[in-house]
């Protein structure tokens, strides 16, 4: 028997984040000294309140079925986040607890996306999103933004890529992988965009609203631009802002329609989501912002330090990232250039390459992200940790000749 892969498999390529991260563990194995700036994952803990609170369910029994769209008590605290945080109210039939925001991505674009329609995803972007619009059947459609713009979407930029066939409008902001934000007046502007476009959805990922630096705050175009709201997908959930990674937890609201056919979808995939982690996460919406508002300012700090010094770097040029915990240098003075080890770096996935093999650093190539000439790293490490891979690579494009 041979075997043979669906065709909505064919050319997909493995995320880049964890291709790299399997190369730095590889490595690793070897004995070698790798410091892995790859992974966007918070290196601070859980809340105790919620590994106490997903306790506290198991010795109760809580470990039966849950219902497919998520337990009524997690309901109630998104819709209360929603509503005290965002501005947003939205009913219980009008909110999805999935595994992750990823999964709630792909129970919105396996509902909606016909063979042949079109999403926008601003670039650079968070490397998922084409790749699943491409497993059902959908176009990615990039729309660069770009280094000087501080990679913000452009309203104007916007509205050229809008076309017919058109289903789907992905903000990421802020932005993995660029800590990029949108601002009420840029919010403003696309809403503009969308009233004369009525055939396109929005899908507002918001993972890491509260990540925002220098007194920034997160607003969310569904509260921006209430009109539009009946076609708005607001995504979150708990990984990044309270290091709950491995809970698998995210949340969404949006329109009654769509979101009873994404728990369609939920409901023949993988059905209801793990009953302690949603204790877990009823207890993490709960606690004080101070929590969270703490770990903001070390990242702050971190991306303060990282800028810093990649702002002093040869061939190397950085826009300050205003959210998230991210920065995305470009490289491109380094492009042409040859490593010590005689590796010439045609590209930022040579130069990524080079630089985990010659350096011992792992970044993931910016063209995993739609925008080449650039690398992304996480600033989500130890400051010792951060200062010593800046070096390795400092010391690594010193050597390019």
């Amino acid at each position: 028997m041979s075997f043979r892969l669906a065709q909505r498999l064919q050319g997909l390529p493995q995320p880049a984040t964890i291709a790299m991260s399997a190369k730095a563990r590889a490595l690793k194995a070897q004995g070698v000294d790798v410091i892995s700036l790859a992974l966007g994952e918070p290196d601070f803990p859980s809340p105790p309140e919620a590994v106490e609170a997903a306790y506290q369910a198991g010795l109760r029994g809580d470990t039966k079925y849950p219902p497919v769209g998520g337990q009524p008590a997690l309901k109630a605290a998104v819709a209360k986040k929603f509503l005290d945080e965002n501005g947003l109210l939205y009913a219980p039939e009008e909110i999805l607890i999935g595994n992750g925001g990823k999964q709630l991505i792909y129970n919105a674009f396996a509902a909606t996306i016909d063979p042949g329609d079109e999403v926008i995803v601003p670039a650079p972007y968070w490397v998922s999103y084409p790749i699943i619009a491409q497993m059902m059947g959908g176009v990615p459609v990039s729309v660069i933004c770009h280094e000087e713009d501080r990679f913000r979407l452009k309203a104007e930029a916007l509205r050229d890529a809008i076309t017919p066939r058109t289903r789907w409008l992905v903000l990421n902001f802020p932005n993995n992988p660029s800590g990029a934000i949108l601002e009420r007046d840029d919010l403003e502007a696309i809403a503009a965009v969308l009233r004369d476009a009525p055939h396109v959805l929005v899908m507002a990922d918001e993972i890491y609203e509260h990540l925002t630096f220098d007194g920034k705050t997160h607003a969310s175009l569904a509260c921006v631009a209430p009109d539009l709201k009946d076609r708005i997908l607001t995504i979150n959930g708990m990984a990044k802002a309270y290091a709950m990674t491995g809970w698998r937890v995210g949340f969404c609201g949006g329109p009654g329609p769509l979101i009873k056919a994404m728990t369609s979808i939920q409901s023949n995939a993988t059905s209801g989501i793990c009953t302690l982690a949603q204790a877990g996460a009823v207890a993490a919406l709960a606690t004080p912002a101070a929590g969270r508002d703490a770990m903001r300012d070390v990242y702050q700090a971190r991306r303060d330090l990282v800028v810093a010094r990649l702002r002093s770097m040869p061939h190397v040029t950085c826009a300050m990232p205003e959210g998230a915990f991210y920065a995305f240098p470009g490289i491109t003075g380094a492009l042409g250039r040859k490593s010590a080890a005689g590796r010439v770096i045609v590209d930022d996935v040579a130069f990524a390459e080079a630089l985990l093999e010659e350096a011992h650093v792992s970044v993931v190539p910016g063209s995993a992200f739609g925008q080449t000439g650039h690398i992304r790293l996480s600033v989500a490490a130890s400051d010792a940790l951060l200062i010593e891979a800046c070096t390795r690579l400092e010391r690594f494009l010193l050597t390019l000749v």
